[in-house]
């Protein structure tokens, strides 16, 4: 995006900061914490981020300027279905051109990070890495945890956070700033992301069916937007949720539809919250068999170029 017609100082700096680690280690929740929004779903369950969502963040520290664009990447995983090798080839991309990789780990990780590993040992970007929940830990166990990545991993700073309490966040930053290249700004310095409402949307509204269903069901869905109308007072939103089989959308769907009613009334309170404004949701519950191994599905869906 351009964003030449605004003025800023000659020692200016911009960068792209990548957030990258296994599934549920609490990636998206530190991307919210850094960039003071909620632009990431945060759920219990793993691997609940799929796309690369990218949060901006402009200020001033010591006396210099600074526009942070960080990306949240879905969880480093071995793909099993089409749709996870797109979300590794967002991983690739966001590690292609980031000028500070946070690399997150988790207090209780079992050191089977050899995936994540194998490919920082390639780049040439600095490295901050994370130890992430040591609310949950004890100072013992922190101490074995730093001494163990001091060993076997060769990175710029090893910082202990809790990015739920936001314990370090602040050194995080201070670690990001301080490596950052003097450049231009990436975007205008009123955007928040680079993502569009209608995916905030799709995004709150799959969240909430990660955490009203179980099993495989809400890995199975997809939420596509299929109408988005701002009025003075209201924003009234149409949307689609597509499952592979017959049996998922009776699950999804609930005795007499108050399974999906009740996910319906989570959503529209929180896109409340998220837009400001009132808002009336229709949800509508489709079988697209496959999606998730279907090139042409997952083109649709922005999985794809």
């Amino acid at each position: 995006m351009d964003s030449s017609n605004e003025t800023y100082g000659p020692d200016h700096k911009a960068g792209y900061v990548s957030i990258i680690g296994k599934p549920n280690v609490g990636k998206s929740t530190l991307m919210n914490q850094l960039v003071g929004e909620r632009l990431s779903i945060i759920t219990s369950k793993a691997q609940t981020t799929r796309h690369r969502i990218m949060g901006i963040l402009n200020g001033v520290h010591d006396g210099q300027e600074f526009q942070l664009v960080y990306s949240d990447t879905p969880g480093i995983i071995k793909p099993q279905y089409r749709l996870h090798e797109s979300m590794m080839s967002f991983v690739r991309g966001s590690l292609e051109d980031a000028d500070v990789i946070l690399f997150v780990t988790d207090i209780f990780e079992k050191y089977d990070e050899d995936d994540v590993i194998e490919r920082l040992q390639k780049t040439q970007t600095p490295v901050l890495l994370l130890i992430n929940k040591i609310d949950l830990a004890t100072p013992e166990q922190i101490d074995e945890k730093i001494k163990y990545w001091n060993e076997n991993f060769k990175s710029e700073a090893i910082i202990p956070i809790s990015a739920l309490n936001s314990v370090n966040v602040k050194h995080v930053f201070k670690a990001i700033v301080t490596r950052l290249p003097v450049h231009p700004p990436y975007f205008p310095k009123d955007e928040l992301t680079d993502r569009p409402e209608r995916f905030f949307a799709s995004e709150i509204i799959r969240e909430k069916i990660f955490l009203n269903y179980k099993k495989e069901v809400p890995y199975s869905c997809e939420v596509v937007i299929i109408g988005f109308k701002e009025k003075d007072d209201i924003i009234v939103i149409q949307s689609e949720i597509l499952v592979e089989r017959a049996t998922q959308r009776a699950i999804l769907l609930g005795e007499g539809g108050k399974m999906i009613k009740k996910t319906g009334i989570m959503a529209r309170e929180e896109l409340e919250r998220f837009f400001g404004k009132k808002v009336f949701l229709e949800q509508y519950v489709k079988v697209e068999p496959d999606w998730r191994t279907k090139e042409r599905a997952l083109k649709r869906f922005g999985y794809e170029d």
